[in-house]
């Protein structure tokens, strides 16, 4: 697929689902990328509202800083500023948003009004065992953050980074009993999600249990096949 033909093709925005460890912000990096177009996350648009000072800044620090949740209205709030700038006219690539019903629902009015067309989603289908493998195998280097895998992408020498020799660490939500809470409330919270948008039939599904790069073909085949549906 020639770059150009891939910027026409999205021309919208692209919202992945799935539970955590399948592969959804590695993704959302490469198509944004591949795509020309931007990758966004909640919390980056946290930090940089914050970072710059601005009103939905302000409002959002403190409660940050007590180590709440930033409420529903606030966070929809910049992602309707976020998306309304002129680098999201061709299309964005969302990561890890929208995560509930109610996010879902307010998103596409956001969508509506501003003309953004509607999102196609793609949900990444993954078997409960190998997300357990992805988290509980990940390592992330304290000096250059590199990540490897135990299982499928160990480093030369064990416990060092092949990069910069930095020690390799498990990070404590990558710990067995948090992935499971963290899997729990994807099931309760955004799996239902998936019939949202299969009911509005802008959703494909796609086996995110294979290697990144097949997952990324997979991607870009479902992104066509929505882009001919909606």
């Amino acid at each position: 697929m020639a770059q150009a033909d891939a910027k026409r093709l999205l021309a919208r925005p692209v919202i992945f689902l799935g539970p955590p460890g399948a592969g959804k912000g590695t993704q959302a990096k490469l198509v944004a990328t591949h795509y020309g177009v931007p990758h966004l996350s909640t919390g980056d648009m946290l930090r940089e509202n914050v970072q710059f000072g601005t009103a939905l800044g302000a409002l959002a620090k403190p409660i940050m800083e007590r180590g709440e949740l930033v409420p529903d209205d606030l966070i929809l709030r910049m992602v309707q500023e976020r998306i309304a700038r002129a680098d999201c006219a061709r299309g964005f690539v969302f990561d890890g948003f929208p995560r509930t019903l109610a996010q879902a629902e307010a998103l596409d009015a956001i969508l509506e009004k501003q003309k953004s067309g509607p999102a196609a989603v793609i949900y990444f289908k993954v078997p409960e065992e190998i997300l357990m493998r992805r988290m509980t195998g990940r390592r992330t280097c304290k000096i250059g953050f590199e990540i490897y895998n135990i299982y499928d992408r160990p480093p030369k020498v064990e416990g060092r980074c092949d990069v910069d020799g930095g020690e390799l660490i498990q990070r404590p939500d990558d710990r067995p009993e948090v992935i499971r809470e963290r899997v729990v409330a994807y099931r309760t919270q955004t799996e239902p999600l998936v019939a949202y948008y299969r009911g509005r039939q802008t959703l494909d599904e796609i086996d995110a249990s294979a290697s990144v790069t097949a997952v990324t073909n997979a991607v870009f085949s479902a992104l066509g096949r929505l882009e001919c549906r909606i």
